[in-house]
């Protein structure tokens, strides 16, 4: 294969924007001429503040209520450790869960005695608000949603979900990994107590980063934790002093500058550059699978995002992924068990997904569309 590659798996991870891989490389090689102290003194401005103040923006959130991880996992089980959630309470989640979320709700149910519900589909495959409205109670701690799971690629209506919360004594919990950066994403209009996203997918940053939202409100709740020296003092042999009052104290103190460059890179690139892929390309990758012979499109038929899942009932997904390739293209095989109650309940094994940003076009999904026809031949 020759010529340009063309980048269908923004759901795994995007190709970085262009000033991401270049602002990295010149502060290592600052690193390696100043030294490592030396070159985050030169950069202390953006590295503690300026991209507190665009993840911020990007979420419509204040700098305060941000704080930075080594990935969007970290980020998830880190904050949601710490919720104050009382024994005995009702946890809710979706179908749509995304297996390590689903790993670390389980986890904190069994310490808590708590109960794990799923709140159902209806016909259509939509969430079925009626039934959360009429069976929300004190009892319900803790409600969790994935605002576009990475195998499905429904939107789930956040902020529809916010408005049946408020109120309530819920802790509401975004998992917004496949839409910061390709869709407006912001924390007032869903009403969530935490929102948690990855660098490395639609926001093109680069891997090893994420970061959380934080509700200042709910960040004086958290159960005591872990607390690092950028963000405590230690006072005496048996206690310690918080002296960082933002969303930040959660963090540790060491991480890599070249990454955080990197993300407030990519922040910067996203504000500029605002929104996914363009309406004719979603619409033409979804027609594309849904008119080849023995595709079978996975996710709710009236759904419609830059995420296509699909299985064939011949070929594959390994296969159609090898031919895709040949041809330039780049696609995912993605596993149900990642999705395990909606796509693995269902007998969903491995799948080919694809996902477009930005920077496709419809002569991308044209050159996609001929490599699948001759994958499935």
């Amino acid at each position: 294969m020759t010529g340009r590659r063309i980048h269908f798996n923004t759901a795994g991870a995007g190709i970085p924007a262009p000033a991401v891989p270049r602002v990295m490389a010149a502060y290592l090689a600052l690193e390696a001429e100043v030294g490592p102290y030396e070159a985050e003194a030169l950069h202390e401005t953006e590295l503690t503040s300026t991209v507190y103040a665009r993840l911020a923006e990007l979420v419509g959130a204040r700098p305060a209520e941000i704080a930075l991880f080594g990935s969007a996992t970290d980020a998830w089980c880190r904050v949601v450790n710490r919720l104050p959630v009382p024994p005995g309470s009702r946890i809710w989640l979706t179908p749509y869960e995304y297996a390590g979320n689903l790993i670390a709700l389980q986890l904190l149910a069994r310490r808590r005695g708590c109960t794990l519900e799923v709140v159902p589909l209806g016909p259509d495959g939509e969430l079925d608000l009626d039934w959360m409205r009429t069976r929300l109670d004190d009892r319900v701690a803790l409600v969790s949603v994935v605002h576009m799971p990475s195998g499905a690629g429904v939107l789930l209506p956040v902020e529809r979900i916010g408005a049946v919360l408020a109120g309530s004594a819920a802790v509401y919990v975004v998992d917004a990994c496949q839409t910061v950066g390709q869709r407006p994403v912001d924390v007032s209009a869903i009403g969530c107590h935490v929102l948690t996203a990855a660098g490395r997918k639609f926001l093109r940053g680069p891997r090893g980063s994420g970061f959380a939202y934080v509700r200042p409100d709910l960040r004086d709740r958290l159960e005591p934790g872990f607390a690092d020296l950028h963000a405590a003092d230690v006072e005496s042999l048996h206690r310690f002093r918080l002296t960082d009052p933002t969303a930040a104290r959660l963090e540790t103190a060491e991480r890599s500058n070249a990454v955080t460059l990197g993300l407030l890179a990519a922040a910067e690139h996203a504000l500029s550059h605002p929104g996914g892929p363009a309406p004719e390309v979603i619409d033409a990758l979804h027609d594309v699978v849904n008119a080849a012979p023995g595709a079978r499109v996975l996710g709710p038929p009236r759904s419609r995002t830059p995420i296509v899942s699909f299985r064939h009932e011949r070929v594959p997904a390994d296969r159609i992924r090898a031919v895709l390739a040949e041809d330039g293209v780049t696609g995912w095989v993605a596993l149900g068990s990642h999705t395990p109650l909606y796509l693995a309940a269902a007998g969903v094994d491995r799948f080919v997904r694809m996902s477009a940003h930005h920077h496709n076009t419809v002569g991308d999904v044209e050159v996609f569309a001929r490599a699948l026809r001759r994958a499935v031949d």
